[in-house]
């Protein structure tokens, strides 16, 4: 009888084990005998591996993995080459690649959203090529600093239109609208989830989307805090108008900033006169940051021994993020709390991030960002 009782056990228990719902990723990699081939995991916690293969003269691969409770993100990769898909149920999907263009020629099927992932990540990568060139050719003077700062806000708003209108809004309960979210340029989130109100929609209508789909998953509670989150630092608060009178305007030259500092030291912008100052409203958590603050960067070390200086004013919502940045830059770097419904950003009718406005060394405003055709001439012409 108990011997009976075993069997029908683990018959049972295999018969479990054989049924346990599964999803199959299949497929070949072209001109890649003798390399690994290994799916993982891209989870919140990072990149866990789940399982490898070294690929045969044919290069076909077959992996079977549990199925997610709700749209999860996977990913094959050889050396540092990597297709990102997701899945969602039990589909089998197949993917057919070569090795030489692993990442950006391949074809996929058996998932609409592994489809719209490719999509995207062939966007953003035209998007970090045209962006890299365009800096390459304002660091070789070919193009003067306000070109590259109109043409790179150009063609962020071009990607970010598409993406909005045809991957997110248009499907936001889907695994690909969530990856939109995330993409990024020079490092940095591409849709800015703390400080940008348009930005914080995006992420608000597939938080409520997916957690009303699969109010249960991780990745629907960590979303739906980060619109929060976005949704607390973009709400207007409620402050005191700050009124500058024309008497202190003329008194000085200069709408007067006072500022503090990371280690909590103010600074004023009229204690610098006396010398040329590029006063910069900007946002260090953005993907334009690196390569503005490179520019800027240029001109100081050409010319901070002459008499130029930079004020530099952080409107991040991140705190930490700010310090973290700010304590590589050798100029003044100084935050407004109040981000980007600064009463200092108000009076000085900053429309976009980042603008900037030159003062000269009497202390008056001479120009501001979007009427300088060449800024570097016009630093030397104040100097």
């Amino acid at each position: 009888m108990k011997k009976i009782l075993f069997v029908a056990l683990a018959a049972a228990a295999l018969s479990a084990c054989q049924t346990d719902p599964k999803f199959n990723v299949e497929g070949t990699v072209a001109e890649a005998e003798g390399k690994t081939l290994y799916i993982e995991a891209a989870a919140l916690e990072g990149i866990l591996p789940l399982d490898s293969v070294k690929l045969k003269g044919n290069g076909s691969f077959s992996f079977k993995q549990p199925r997610p409770k709700s749209p999860e993100f996977f990913r094959l990769r050889v050396d540092e080459k990597v297709i990102n898909f997701s899945a969602d149920s039990t589909e089998t999907i197949r993917i057919q690649a070569a090795y030489p263009t692993f990442t950006t020629q391949y074809s996929v099927e058996g998932s609409a959203n592994s489809q719209r992932i490719k999509e995207l990540t062939l966007k953003q990568m035209e998007l970090q090529k045209n962006v890299n060139a365009l800096t390459k050719a304002m660091q070789g003077r070919a193009i003067g600093v306000d070109a590259y700062q109109d043409s790179l806000a150009t063609l962020l708003k071009s990607y970010k239109d598409d993406v909005k209108i045809n991957y997110i809004f248009s499907a936001p309960n889907t695994a690909s609208a969530y990856f939109a979210l995330f993409q990024k340029l020079n490092g940095y989130l591409i849709f800015d989830p703390l400080n940008s109100k348009e930005d914080v929609k995006c992420f608000s209508a597939v938080a409520t989307s997916l957690n009303n789909f699969y109010p249960h998953a991780d990745r629907s509670r960590n979303l739906y805090n980060i619109a929060l989150k976005g949704m607390k630092n973009t709400r207007t608060p409620q402050q005191k108008v700050v009124e500058i009178s024309e008497e202190q305007i003329g008194e000085t030259g200069v709408i007067d900033i006072n500022l503090r500092d990371m280690k909590g030291n103010a600074h004023k912008l009229t204690d610098l006169k006396g010398k040329v100052v590029i006063v910069d409203f900007t946002i260090y958590q953005s993907a334009v940051s690196a390569s503005h603050n490179y520019m800027l960067r240029d001109l100081y070390d050409k010319y901070a021994d002459k008499g130029l200086e930079i004020y530099q004013i952080s409107l991040d919502a991140d705190e930490h993020y700010w310090k973290t940045t700010a304590g590589n830059l050798p100029w003044i770097c100084v935050r407004d709390a109040n981000g980007i419904y600064s009463s200092i950003a108000s009076i000085y009718n900053v429309q976009n991030l980042p603008t900037l406005f030159l003062v000269n060394r009497a202390n008056e405003l001479s120009a501001r960002g979007e009427t300088i055709t060449d800024l570097e001439a016009a630093v030397k012409r104040l100097l």
